[in-house]
């Protein structure tokens, strides 16, 4: 076995890797590069392979950076069948739809006001393309090794990131690679911890949070909680920017469990979000993935996904009626790094009031709003004109979706490789200062020398 890196090697998202086995070629996700426009532009760059002679594709988690170059494979030619858990399937049209309407808005736009000189601008692929690819979706549970291709087998695991993320084990030639996918803390609401595997002979593991320990949760809980009474005192509106899988169901799910103590009835609650609404009905048709805590709080508490002051705005139209609401209002609204959808709509109306409350509640990567928002820019240029930031900024760190780097050192510990020794190790999905950090941790703990992968980097396993 061979593995290729090809994306999501030295940054962030963008996650992409091709494994060479049997005599196959089998590509491991196939995400969009996401942040800065100039980052955001290489989605168009040719793939560092042909997409027509990869024989599968392995999906371990539905985010847009794992999946969102998906259709644009299927447009340059790929044919094979793309193995996906079933949550993960059933997750993965609804985000690329949202992310196919983005590009062909963004792109419609663009021609409308393009001067006679300028190229007529394309989406990276429209809706069509999504419907082809979804065509080739083959779903599997967790915990079942299947034969994809003859001579390699996978096994999905729970990943506890988000519905449906999963590691995947992989077969062949008598080798066995692991491909941590992302890996959520343990004790993530809602979800499973993250399973353990007992061994390896090479391992791909995230590291986005290689190089720092999250806050307490329970810490972060009440934080979040201190917040909502701030502003509530304050008299103006909270926006979250919140990533419609994950994020988004997580916060409605504090909301329930903490209803009496954090007064939540006195608020209106906003899930901004055509696509995350969606998403609310496919976390409710695979409830028996849930954890035992989450089952509690369906049982005991307001459902969170049908909390009495919850309102699921579909339409432009009532999105806009949201900011005629000068106080008492919770928007939650994509999209999650603030770089597109409707959260840019309501901070161009409420970012320069001092009442207003953002908070940030995930990982804002390098080049997007977010981002310069929490790096504490006082101007953000939305839709062309300049808004003055006044309003109160906060980071609520221990509510992330990926594990810390205590957390990895954990997870990659429990794998011996062949019960003798713990396995090679290459770091991926991180940016240099985490995975050099998290490489430090593991080789002085461990004895293991971690290689940083890069793209056009092979490894043997």
């Amino acid at each position: 076995m061979r593995v290729h890196f090809h994306g999501a090697a030295g940054e962030v998202t963008g996650s992409l890797h091709e494994i060479e086995a049997a005599g196959r070629r089998v590509l491991l996700d196939c995400g969009m590069i996401q942040g800065s426009p100039e980052a955001e532009a290489r989605n168009r760059d040719p793939f560092g392979f042909e997409p027509s002679r990869i024989d599968a594709l392995v999906i371990s988690h539905a985010h847009i950076d794992h999946i969102g170059r998906v259709p644009l494979l299927v447009k340059r030619g790929f044919r094979g069948p793309i193995y996906a858990q079933q949550a993960t399937a059933d997750l993965m049209p609804v985000m690329l739809m949202d992310a196919a309407s983005i590009s062909e808005g963004d792109a419609e736009r663009h021609n409308r006001y393009r001067r006679n000189n300028e190229p007529e601008a394309l989406p990276l692929f429209t809706r069509e393309d999504v419907q082809d690819a979804m065509q080739l979706v083959r779903p599997l549970p967790y915990d079942a090794r299947t034969a994809i291709l003859p001579g390699v087998d996978i096994a999905f695991r729970e990943a506890g990131h988000i519905l449906g993320s999963a590691s995947v084990e992989i077969w062949s030639d008598g080798r066995k690679l692991v491909f941590s996918g992302d890996l959520g803390p343990k004790g993530t609401p809602i979800l499973r911890d993250p399973a353990s595997i007992d061994s390896a002979d090479l391992v791909l593991m995230e590291s986005t949070y290689g190089d720092r320990l999250h806050r307490d949760r329970a810490e972060t809980i009440r934080e979040l909680g201190d917040i909502l009474d701030t502003a509530w005192r304050d008299g103006g509106n909270v926006l979250i920017p919140a990533f419609a899988v994950g994020r988004s169901q997580e916060l409605l799910y504090w909301f329930a469990r903490h209803w009496d103590e954090w007064n939540m009835a006195r608020w209106s609650i906003f899930l901004d979000s055509p696509m995350a609404a969606r998403v609310v009905a496919i976390y409710d048709r695979h409830a028996d993935l849930f954890d035992e805590d989450a089952q509690r709080v369906w049982r005991d508490k307001p459902t969170p996904f049908r909390l009495p002051n919850l309102h699921f705005t579909q339409t432009r139209e009532e999105s806009m009626a949201i900011n005629r609401i000068e106080r008492g209002a919770i928007v939650i609204a994509g999209s999650g790094m603030a770089n597109a959808g409707r959260i840019l709509h309501h901070f161009r109306h409420r970012l320069g009031r001092r009442q207003t409350h953002v908070v940030f509640v995930g990982y804002q990567a390098e080049g997007t709003l977010g981002r310069r928002l929490v790096d504490g820019a006082r101007w953000a240029r939305i839709h062309g004109s300049d808004v003055r930031v006044n309003a109160q900024r906060h980071t609520v760190g221990g509510l992330s979706a990926h594990t810390d780097q205590r957390g990895l050192m954990a997870w990659y510990g429990a794998i011996a490789g062949n019960g003798v020794a713990h396995p090679p190790l290459a770091l991926v999905h991180g940016e240099d200062r985490a995975r050099e950090a998290l490489a430090g941790e593991i080789g002085d703990t461990y004895g293991v020398q971690a290689t940083l992968a890069r793209p056009g980097v092979t490894l043997e396993v």
